[in-house]
């Protein structure tokens, strides 16, 4: 099997989808400086989250034959914090979209725990940028026969300048659905069966993270590209 590097996230575009469908969104839209991202349609294609960068994998060392190597249970499935603080939440959230272990829970299991990250307001969830970050079923299955896994380390999280400036010229504008840009940086560092040191490299993500007032932060998706 050959030994290049393969990208847990895939490389495939990001669905083209309207996620805001109001006028009274308008504001927010240029508030968080998420118009890219929350109001995409089918019309213009976008790239794929930043957040999807090439992982380093080992060549595979399984075989059809070869023995059958237990899962462990030696990291939980990530749970959201209840926290009303979006920058807090973001990069908790970033820490479990950069993080898996494939020796632990399978990969319907990550993806089921992921979205209970989303919020429950359907019109801003967006689904299918956080499925886009867990691996294929196919390289899921390759990672495990290493018994690949994944940990992060946050450095620093923001929100953007854009939004920032935007937030501080209409404070209430952002009352018609509290979400906020997030971005954060920090590393990933990924290991596997037989290997000690692993590898690791730098990533920064944006997320718009909704925090009502009256209730936890919730998650809506991860933006198509980062925001300084």
């Amino acid at each position: 099997m050959s030994s290049r590097p393969l990208n847990p996230g895939g490389a495939s575009p990001v669905r083209h989808r309207a996620l805001l469908g109001t006028a009274a969104l308008v504001v927010l839209v240029a508030l968080a400086g998420l118009a890219a991202y929350l109001t995409r349609d089918g019309r213009s294609p976008s790239k794929a989250p930043a957040v999807q960068t090439s992982s380093p994998t080992p060549p595979s060392t399984a075989s059809p034959s070869g023995p059958h190597i237990p899962r462990t249970r030696s990291r939980a499935l990530p749970v959201p914090p209840k926290t009303h603080d979006p920058i807090a939440f973001g990069k908790a959230a970033t820490a479990a979209l950069w993080s898996y272990d494939t020796r632990a829970y399978s990969r319907t299991e990550l993806r089921t725990a992921l979205r209970a990250w989303l919020t429950t307001e359907d019109k801003y969830a967006d689904p299918a940028s956080v499925n886009k970050v867990v691996p294929s079923p196919v390289l899921w299955k390759e990672m495990a026969a290493n018994r690949q896994f994944a940990t992060a380390k946050v450095h620093e999280g923001h929100f953007p300048d854009s939004f920032t400036r935007a937030l501080q010229a209409d404070p209430g504008a952002i009352t018609q659905a509290y979400i906020y840009a997030v971005t954060v940086s920090g590393k990933q560092s990924i290991a596997w069966k037989g290997s000690h040191a692993g590898g690791a490299e730098s990533r920064t993500t944006t997320l718009a993270v909704q925090c009502r007032p009256h209730q936890p932060c919730a998650l809506v998706g991860v933006m198509p590209s980062v925001a300084p």
